[in-house]
């Protein structure tokens, strides 16, 4: 085999490939006789075709078969023996095969870059924290209470005020011309739910049963009706019933009608699901921090293959949303190219991220263990009641599935082996800052 390095340029390697006719016929020749050991040739005996016959039968099929094992095991070899780790498939381009012909072909590869990784226990961060206030748990506890409860009936005459159900029928309008959706009878109604739109629940405060009044309001320019969005219709209401929530005790006996034995046992259950949740956004803002830092302290070309597929991925979303009107409002008014140049350095920073992690992994043998996994696919069929064999055997026999639910669990191990040799310092916070951080990262 005879190699020769035709280009040298950043990650990107070429090389043309010779391996000689004698080479090639000798495995050519291999092949057709395993072939004639178990070729089924009418007039003969199993393996006792002339060679010729089988050449003829199945010449073109046998080469085709050492084309290929060849070119895979030349260009492993070439690989290895310069020491190269490429980043994707390598490209391979025939110049020349055939009887009495050698093999030449052409090998481009791109290879993963060579990373210096920073001294991970230089790293501090500043990590916001939050306790479970007794008023958050309380007021959890009243709205688990409020869902389980039916309502009661307002029986003294008084008007309607924010946190009040009002039973009602309502006829809409646009232009005076009535369209879907827009008529109901005795629909249950809680002022300040936000569940109409623009001021319809605000008009209604104030309201007796009996009223009968006309509420304006407009749809958003963004609604998700377009012949209705930034139209302004006008619904006749009439209100027929007024309820309000029952009154909630914290006592044993709520704790009970909820599903456990005891207030303690509830407000502790509330709290420890209140904490997971401020955990997971702590986890978020932290691992945001993280990444921004290993993005401005590593520097290193990426692979222009992989960068280009992922950021191709992110711009066919990108078009999609724009074509469903979901993109953000700001960069709808941007130029495709302005918005390319801006997913094109997402795309870079993802590709780059992506290689740094798994380079970490790799050095100190980071791994998803085969439980871990199989412990994620079963959390996975969870979220999908009733359909859970399915989704097993989706992954269990979908090609690349089960790597799509390892990758980010490695990424998880990562990140905490990374900030395991950080410094780390606590901040104490409440939970509406906690709970702001991230729309404040964005």
């Amino acid at each position: 085999m005879q190699v020769q390095e035709v280009s040298n340029e950043g990650l990107k390697r070429e090389f043309t490939v010779k391996v000689p006719t004698a080479t090639v016929e000798q495995m050519f020749l291999a092949r057709l006789q395993e072939i004639a050991k178990t070729a089924n040739i009418q007039g003969f005996r199993p393996g006792k075709a002339p060679l010729t016959i089988i050449k003829q039968r199945f010449g073109d099929n046998a080469r085709a078969e050492v084309l290929e094992k060849t070119v895979a095991d030349t260009t492993e070899k070439t690989l290895t023996e310069r020491k190269l780790r490429p980043a994707l498939q390598p490209k391979v381009e025939l110049v020349s095969y055939g009887e009495d012909k050698d093999l030449e072909f052409k090998l481009a590869v791109e290879l993963l870059p060579d990373i210096t990784l920073m001294d991970f226990s230089k790293l501090s961060f500043e990590r916001s924290v939050a306790d479970v206030a007794d008023t958050t748990i309380d007021e959890a506890i009243a709205r688990a209470a409020k869902s389980m409860r039916e309502p009661e009936v307002v029986k003294e005459k008084r008007a309607a005020k924010m946190g009040d159900i009002l039973v009602i029928d309502f006829d809409g309008a646009v232009d005076g011309k009535a369209f879907p959706g827009m008529k109901a009878e005795d629909h249950k109604l809680e002022l300040g739910s936000k569940s109409f739109i623009d001021t319809f629940e605000e008009q209604l405060v104030g309201s007796k049963v009996g009223d009968k009044k006309d509420i304006t309001v407009k749809f958003p320019d963004d609604y998700h009706a377009a012949h209705l969005s930034g139209k302004t219709a006008v619904f006749a209401v009439a209100v027929k019933e007024l309820r309000q929530p029952k009154p909630v005790e914290m006592n044993d006996e709520l704790a009970k009608e909820i599903g456990f034995p005891s207030l303690a046992d509830l407000r502790k259950r509330v709290a420890d699901d209140i904490g997971a949740d401020y955990n997971k956004v702590t986890r978020s803002v932290l691992k945001r921090q993280l990444m921004d830092a290993l993005s401005a302290k590593h520097d290193f070309p990426v692979p222009m293959g992989m960068l280009d597929a992922e950021f191709n991925a992110i711009w066919r979303q990108v078009q999609q949303d724009k074509a469903k009107g979901e993109l953000p409002e700001d960069e709808m008014k941007k130029s495709d190219d302005v918005l390319k140049a801006e997913y094109r350095a997402i795309a870079e920073r993802r590709v780059r991220l992506g290689l740094l992690l798994a380079d970490v992994a790799m050095r100190n043998k980071i791994e998803v263990g085969s439980n871990e996994l199989r412990n994620a696919m079963i959390a996975e069929a969870r979220r999908f009641p009733g359909q859970e064999k399915a989704v097993v055997e989706y992954y269990t026999q979908t090609e690349g599935a089960l790597e799509r639910l390892r990758a980010p669990l490695l990424e998880e191990k990562v990140v905490d082996f990374v900030l395991a040799q950080a410094k780390i310092t606590d901040k104490k916070i409440t939970s509406e800052e906690l709970m702001k951080l991230p729309e404040d990262m964005d």
